[in-house]
């Protein structure tokens, strides 16, 4: 909602006044009944109507609503102002903070939220209203003005507070969701290719080429990757033939000579590898 006098505003008005500007140029004008800057601000009990009700009661406004609104007493010889609306009631939050012009004590701003139901189990909503009053003003007694009214005027500013929960709640399962799928993708390896071509391998994010190269190991690449240890005196080898035939685990010591008819099975043997591929490049 813009408000209902928008169009008699100049084009890009926009309503963000201080808190001493609201108690300086607004309320104070109009707890003397002298016309304020600007006609933007609607005189209306607001405990007559719920929060949600207000927005289309306003002058102007579209995140938040400004009004001038009475005060009654919750009792007839008390001070207490009477904070029960339609479906719901406002309740104080917080400490009341003093506002200055000029470091003089000017007036005073209260911050209040709607609870829908009745007290003392009302259920919080995400209205909030920041009340602001003259801090010279003094309650109407009773025997004088014969009614429940307690101020002429008060300033109330109402807005919706956007629920961050939710959206924190929305972000947290985003992220979940989305760790759980690179932990699926990083501990799986899959082999992807057609019969007549090369196969790919998927290996796991923490192996990099680098990190292949630095191991002191001059085993078969699928060893690498396996869970099982090695022994720094003993390695293993596996000498691949071709796709279907796999001959048996030949153990050596380091500085054992290897015949040339080993040195060719080890050759064919590297030769017939997969190709491997990290799965960062595999989506681009």
């Amino acid at each position: 909602m813009v408000g209902k006098i928008s169009s008699d505003l100049p084009p890009g008005f926009r309503f963000h006044p201080t808190d001493e500007e609201l108690i300086m140029y607004y309320l104070r004008y109009q707890a003397t009944s002298r016309p304020c800057p600007v006609l933007i601000i609607s005189e209306i009990d607001i405990y007559k109507f719920d929060p949600w009700e207000l927005p289309e009661k306003a002058e102007f406004g579209e995140n938040e609503w400004y009004f001038f609104t009475p005060r009654d007493r919750k009792y007839p010889n008390g001070v207490r102002p009477n904070r029960a609306a339609v479906s719901g009631y406002w309740k104080a939050t917080g400490t009341d903070k003093a506002i200055y012009s000029a470091s003089k004590y000017v007036g005073i701003k209260k911050a209040l939220v709607f609870y829908k139901g009745k007290p003392p189990k009302g259920v919080k909503t995400d209205w909030i209203m920041h009340e602001y009053r003259l801090s010279d003003s003094k309650p109407q007694t009773t025997k004088q003005s014969g009614s429940m009214r307690l101020d002429d005027w008060v300033l109330c500013r109402i807005y919706k507070k956007k629920n961050l929960g939710k959206t924190m709640e929305m972000v947290k399962a985003e992220e979940e969701k989305l760790e759980a799928q690179t932990v699926s993708t990083n501990n799986a390896i899959e082999v992807v290719g057609a019969a007549s071509g090369p196969q790919t391998m998927k290996l796991r994010r923490i192996c990099s080429l680098s990190h292949l190269l630095e191991l002191d190991y001059f085993g078969s690449i699928p060893q690498l990757l396996g869970d099982n240890s090695y022994d720094d005196q003993n390695y293993t080898m596996t000498n691949v033939v071709n796709t279907n035939v796999h001959h048996q685990m030949e153990k050596f010591q380091l500085g054992d000579q290897v015949s040339s008819e080993q040195q060719n099975n080890y050759n064919n043997f590297f030769n017939q590898q997969p190709v491997f591929v990290n799965p960062a490049f595999q989506f681009q």
